[in-house]
């Protein structure tokens, strides 16, 4: 069954079609949600969230073509909400917590992973999910932008400015 049938039965109350939807969808809010918050338990409350809220404001996608993109949208609202509370609670958020990136083995962590860890952590956290898109996850622009649900060249200008930032950061050396 195609992704515009099983939105439309899940439209119609069918909440396994609503089910299925999700089930197809785990990896890419997963990561969504991951390059935002950084923590597993917030990621997994985040799509938990999402999951609630996309589910209860179904009736108002317009398009069921674009189910992908306007969940991701739901999810990146959820994840700056949360960003946002805990900023109100922590005047230094996550201070001295790693940013893990996704690479290779956990095995040993070298003094350059280090680095560009911390300069990863700096970035906006729009600035640092496209990043982790682009170069971990090797999705192409337009594969960002639908996930995003933004212009192609709106993605284009963020992972140029992101680069810029991240070039700033490490140096020229980098």
């Amino acid at each position: 069954m195609n992704l515009e049938q099983l939105v439309g039965q899940a439209r119609q109350g069918d909440d396994e079609a609503f089910y299925q939807l999700i089930c197809q969808q785990q990896k890419q809010l997963y990561s969504v949600a991951y390059a935002f918050l950084r923590n597993e338990a917030d990621t997994l409350e985040a799509i938990q969230e999402a999951t609630c809220r996309s589910y209860l404001r179904l009736s108002r996608l317009k398009e069921p073509a674009h189910f992908r993109a306007w969940l991701t949208r739901i999810l990146i609202h959820v994840c700056l909400d949360e960003l946002k509370r805990k900023k109100r609670f922590a005047s230094d958020w996550h201070a001295g917590e790693s940013f893990a990136i996704p690479i290779g083995s956990q095995t040993e962590k070298t003094a350059e992973k280090l680095v560009i860890e911390e300069a990863l952590a700096k970035l906006t956290p729009m600035y640092r999910s496209i990043i982790l898109m682009k170069y971990f996850e090797d999705l192409t622009i337009r594969e960002i932008a639908s996930r995003l649900g933004y212009p192609e060249g709106t993605v284009k200008t963020w992972l140029h400015k992101a680069l810029g930032a991240l070039r700033k950061d490490l140096g020229k050396g980098w």
